[in-house]
């Protein structure tokens, strides 16, 4: 078949004899078939071999180009370079066996990943099979490697083809878990590959392999007993084992460990979910480390390995302290103990960058079987508690890792304030990247601090931080924020909104300490009082041995009991939070008054020195030695006390605890011996009611304030203050009550002159945390010493309560403030923050904020070149005042705002629009509504890319060309009061992959654009045009501003001539409507 011909023109030419015109067809010249073979082969090295093969058919020359391109090529790859992609389909043995003859100097074969292959031939039957594929590369004499990724393959190649290597990386493309019976690979000893990624195979073992350099094995089940027993690979310098099935004994681990000490190349190592010996890493590195083990590491991982221990993980790090760059240390780890080791072994880390706190593997996070289903598929048996590293371990960190850039902290509850990690000798100078996720207890006001002093921040994301109080905490007296308090016992509700929230991801997170049965306060049926052992895991600051939670820290020896006559206790204005609800002047008046009449009742018998000859301790109570980091008790003046724990006799007696700032809170409790579904409360003449009719002055629970050292003050379990002379106050009429006299004493430091009455129904349930805000609608003054105001109150319809009851409290008000001269963008996911407020951020450039159920507002006081606004699936979000601020910035950038809204907008658009084009914005504004469900983004990335195309036009035309550009005053909204507001609006509509979409806009220029026909410089290579997308600048040739105003050259001269200025800069509103009947949307873009 010869080359085609394009028709052309005739030209005349001049006859012989007469001088007529002749008419021949001018042929242009056929340049392939006049190229040299030697040419054509040289271009098609640049081709796909798909495309080479296609050549054939096309003409007698090109064919031969081919023969005798296939006859000299080395390497061919099936792929074309796409190593993640199948290989051509249609391949049988015969037409692949052809193929390969024609390459009889083939070295290596890429890309030979074929979609399926049948395991044996069928007689009678073409198909691709494991036999043809063999047959067809031993047709290859030269056949040196062969790339492919299929399991049956590979090992029919490690046994009839051992001289062949596996090119690149073998990733096996079936694994999933439960791992699949039918993968299955017998690596041989005599194995020539390099790099081997194992996903949900079973492996009988791991042998010595000598070339072997990286071996990654997820969901990898070793069959054999002894896996590791002949494992040595000397060449190896990446080992990844994660939630592998392997040996429940942890001896058989030793040659494993001892394999990895003799790879002296080894440079990342990442152990998760293995039960290797504990204290074995220890020795073996100390062993191996002169002749260089584990020298050249810079990643080190850890996670859910079951019996490790820091000292394990302390050699490793030290051992690899010259090239070390990369550490992830599982929550058991996470302790202050291995950064106080480390900072004692005085090392340099010169490399280091990254570090990863209570570092738990995603596929744990993301799996929804449970423990007990892990176990059965053969995974260890591993339940893990959070990290209990705190303040000074964090603070001891930057005093390690001086250079550190990337840090990243999971799950750590015993983080308090932020701003206490800074110091002269930890600056976090380098810190560029900063992510939290669930951790609690961490203060808003602190953190705010922080980020204020990090001089390097460029990128926060903070996940399920500053979660909202549970609606009603203040009603029943819970404390705020962590989901942790003293009344639940009041409710019937026993699966509470925090229940649920702290055992989301872990089915054994051990924040707290297990809550007791609801308390039935019969006490008219049942006369037995006994004494309430109020949970107390922190007084003070001072830190008890034996619970395992907490690292032992240095400070003074501080014996647990109770003292109130200290009649000149100073409490820091400093050292109280800021976030409690009373100041500091508050807490000095409550303390003097607390010790003026601990004094004035002195002559009663009712003081503190009486209390340690209160009720008898039962048979099995002991006291306790408190240690705590910050002398919280001391500075606050409370002399050092002694407390009993164990089981106290059936005596009335008065459980004490000490608030956060050293004050004494006497509770005096009554619990019967049974219970019942609902908890019973009394009510003012005697009889007996469920707790929810109780009146608000008896449900006011106690509260405290915690200190601004970093450490909440809480309950622990088990501890008792004993006091004396509590029963006069149970001995007079059981329905009367004492009212404590009117006056700036707090309920949290009223000592012992309030009336023990009023907390007869009072039953702690979980310990005390942080306290509530200043904003909390529950005033810390006695309900008997303030006049009730009848105050109309916003109902909030809440699912997300504490009580059964239904709640009329409003969102606890959350702020969280940035100033940093550094940052570029924030990403909030789950967060329970109510206002965020941009005070001072220079160069940040972006803010994303999802799933953040109360956040409402947003306040810009200095960010003039941010450009990106993400909010998706913020329920309560104000749309309206978010739009007014993002839109009253000075016009610097061109600005993108993104949502997703959780509710109807109907005819809140029309409201939406005329808010927008009418207000006093100097922005051309486009509204883009979509409506794609599952969520489509086609639009939302395109419009970022002709976005700014047609504000440089603008711009070009304003600078260069003089033409007028438009403002928008107040004045100017008061002279355009109707529609179109003094504007150009038009509508675009559309459908985008099945889903329609609707533009309300004013930008100029984009309808002559749309309309034009593609110029030369237009690409077909871009996949979008006018029907799966708004506008496609690609398609069209408009690639630049310059371009562009070629081609809207009219309506530049129409606008000048009615002289309709432009702005510089546009905004574009994105609303996503597939969240909008209220039920949020899974996207994996969010």
């Amino acid at each position: 078949m010869g080359p085609r011909r394009k028709a052309s023109k005739l030209q005349p030419l001049v006859g012989s004899g007469e001088g007529e015109p002749v008419m021949r067809p001018n042929e242009p010249k056929d340049y392939i078939n006049e190229m040299s073979h030697e040419v054509l082969c040289h271009i098609f090295r640049y081709l796909p071999m798909k495309d080479i093969m296609c050549m054939e058919c096309l003409s007698r020359k090109l064919r031969e180009a081919v023969t005798l391109y296939l006859r000299v090529v080395k390497v061919v790859d099936l792929c074309a370079g796409r190593w993640w992609e199948y290989m051509p389909s249609g391949f049988t043995d015969s037409s692949f066996l052809l193929l390969l003859k024609k390459m009889p100097d083939l070295e290596e074969l890429y890309g030979l990943h074929p979609r399926y292959l049948e395991r044996r031939r069928v007689r009678g039957y073409e198909a691709f099979s494991i036999p043809g594929v063999l047959e067809a590369l031993q047709a290859c004499p030269n056949l040196l490697g062969v790339e492919t990724s299929h399991l049956e393959l590979v090992e029919a190649i490690w046994n009839y083809m051992p001289h062949v290597h596996i090119l690149g990386k073998f990733r096996n493309r079936n694994g999933a878990f439960p791992i699949p019976a039918e993968n299955k690979l017998t690596i041989p000893i005599t194995a020539k590959i390099q790099t081997l990624h194992l996903v949900g195979v079973n492996v009988p073992e791991i042998p010595c392999v000598s070339m072997l350099r990286h071996l990654y094995l997820k969901w990898v089940r070793l069959t054999k007993p002894q896996p590791f027993k002949d494992f040595l690979c000397v060449s190896l310098r990446t080992f990844v084992m994660r939630n592998c099935a392997g040996p429940t004994n942890s001896l058989k681990y030793v040659p494993l460990v001892t394999g990895l000490a003799s790879a002296r190349n080894l440079e990342q190592l990442e152990l998760v979910r293995v039960p290797f010996l504990g204290g074995l890493i220890q020795h073996v590195v100390e062993d191996s480390w002169r002749s260089g083990g584990f020298r050249n590491l810079h990643t080190i991982v850890f996670g859910a390995c079951k019996n490790a221990l820091e000292v394990d993980l302390g050699y490793l790090i030290i051992t690899a302290a010259r090239r070390l760059h990369e550490l992830r240390i599982q929550p058991s780890l996470t302790k202050d103990g291995v950064f106080s080791a480390l900072k004692m072994a005085e090392l340099e880390f010169p490399q280091f960058e990254t570090l990863h706190l209570g570092y738990v593997d995603e596929f744990l996070l993301q799996c929804k079987m449970s423990h007990s289903e892990l176990v059965k598929y053969g995974l260890a048996d591993v339940i893990e508690n959070p990290g209990i590293i705190t303040d000074i371990g964090i603070k001891v960190v930057n005093e390690v890792f001086t250079n550190i850039k990337y840090l990243l902290i999971y799950n750590c509850p015993h983080l308090h304030n932020p701003h206490h990690w800074i110091t002269d000798q930890s600056r976090w100078s380098r810190l560029v990247d900063l992510t939290l996720v669930r951790c609690h207890a961490i203060k808003l006001e602190s953190f705010s601090q922080f980020i204020e002093l990090l001089p390097s921040l460029e990128f926060i994301c903070l996940d399920q931080m500053f979660r909202e109080p549970p609606k009603g905490c203040a009603r029943v007296g819970l404390s705020a924020g962590t989901g942790i308090g003293v009344s639940s016992a009041l409710v019937s509700n026993q699966n509470s909104n925090n229940d649920n929230d702290n055992h989301h991801h872990h089915h054994n997170e051990a924040n707290m300490p297990p809550a007791p049965p609801p308390v039935n306060k019969c006490l008219n049926k049942l006369n037995l009082q006994e004494t309430i052992t109020i949970p107390v895991s922190k007084m003070c600051g001072c830190v008890f041995p034996g619970k395992g939670k907490t690292p032992l820290r240095r400070c003074n020896n501080v014996d647990v009991s109770v003292s109130v006559d200290q009649p000149k206790a100073q409490v820091l204005e400093s050292s109280c939070e800021k976030s409690c609800q009373v100041t500091s002047e508050q807490i000095k008046a409550d303390m003097k008054a607390a010790a003026e009449s601990s004094r004035r009742t002195g002559s009663k018998g009712i003081t503190t020195e009486t209390v340690e000859a209160a009720a008898r301790p039962g048979p099995d109570s002991r006291t306790i030695q408190g240690t705590g980091s910050t002398g919280t008790a001391s500075r606050a003046g409370v002399r050092p006390m002694s407390a009993s724990v164990g089981r106290v006799g059936p005596v009335a007696a008065t459980s004490g605890h000490v608030g956060g700032c050293g004050r004494v809170v006497v509770v005096t409790t009554h619990r019967a011996t049974t219970t019942t579904d609902r908890p019973v409360g009394r009510t003012n003449d005697g009889t007996v009611g469920p707790s929810g009719a109780q009146s608000r002055g008896r449900e006011t629970g106690t509260r405290q304030s915690s200190c601004h050292d970093g450490v909440d003050s809480r309950e622990t379990r088990g501890v008792t203050v004993n006091h004396a002379s509590t029963t006069p106050a149970v001995q007079m009429g059981q329905g009367e009550r004492q009212h404590a006299p009117a006056g700036p004493a707090s309920a949290v430091c009223s000592g012992l002159q309030q009336s023990h009455g009023r907390y007869e129904d009072f039953v702690p349930r979980r310990p005390l945390t942080r306290s509530c805000t200043r904003t909390s609608s529950v005033s810390l003054l006695p309900e008997t010493a303030r006049p009730r105001v009848a105050v109309r109150r916003k109902r909030m319809a809440d699912k997300s309560t504490s009580t059964s009851d239904p709640v009329t409290e409003d969102d606890h008000v959350q702020v969280l403030s940035l100033k940093s001269k550094n940052l570029v963008g924030i990403t909030l996911t789950n967060c329970g923050i109510t206002d965020l407020v941009l005070k001072d951020c220079p160069k940040m450039m972006f803010v994303h904020a999802t799933r953040c159920r109360v956040l409402k507002q947003l306040q810009v006081e200095s960010a003039p070149i941010v450009n990106r606004f993400d909010y998706a699936q913020c329920k309560k979000l104000e749309m309206e005042q978010v739009l007014d601020q993002i839109l009253r910035m000075p016009p610097e950038r061109n600005r993108i705002i993104y949502m997703r809204p959780m509710h109807q907008v109907g005819t809140m658009g029309l409201a939406l629009e005329r808010q927008l084009f009418q207000g006093p914005y100097p922005y051309h504004i486009a509204i883009v509504h979509e409506f794609s469900n599952p969520p489509n983004i086609r639009n939302k990335v395109r419009i970022r890319s002709w976005m700014d195309t047609i504000a440089n036009i603008s711009q070009e035309l304003i600078k260069y060309e003089f033409f007028p550009e438009a403002t928008r005053t107040e004045d100017d909204v008061k002279r355009f009061p109707k529609y179109p507001w003094g504007r150009d609006i038009y509508t675009l509509e559309g459908v985008v992959d099945g889903a329609p979409y609707s533009m309300i806009t004013d930008f100029p220029w984009l309808r002559t654009l749309r309309a034009a026909d593609p110029n030369s410089y237009a690409r077909y290579d871009f996949e979008d045009d006018e029907n799966t997308t708004i506008y496609a600048p690609r398609r069209k040739g408009q690639l630049s501003a310059d371009i562009c105003m070629e081609t809207i050259g009219e309506e530049i001269s129409e606008r000048r001539q009615r002289k309709r200025g432009v702005f510089q800069r546009v905004v574009v509103l994105f609303l996503h409507h597939c969240d909008t009947p209220g039920e949020p949307v899974d996207d994996d873009y969010i």
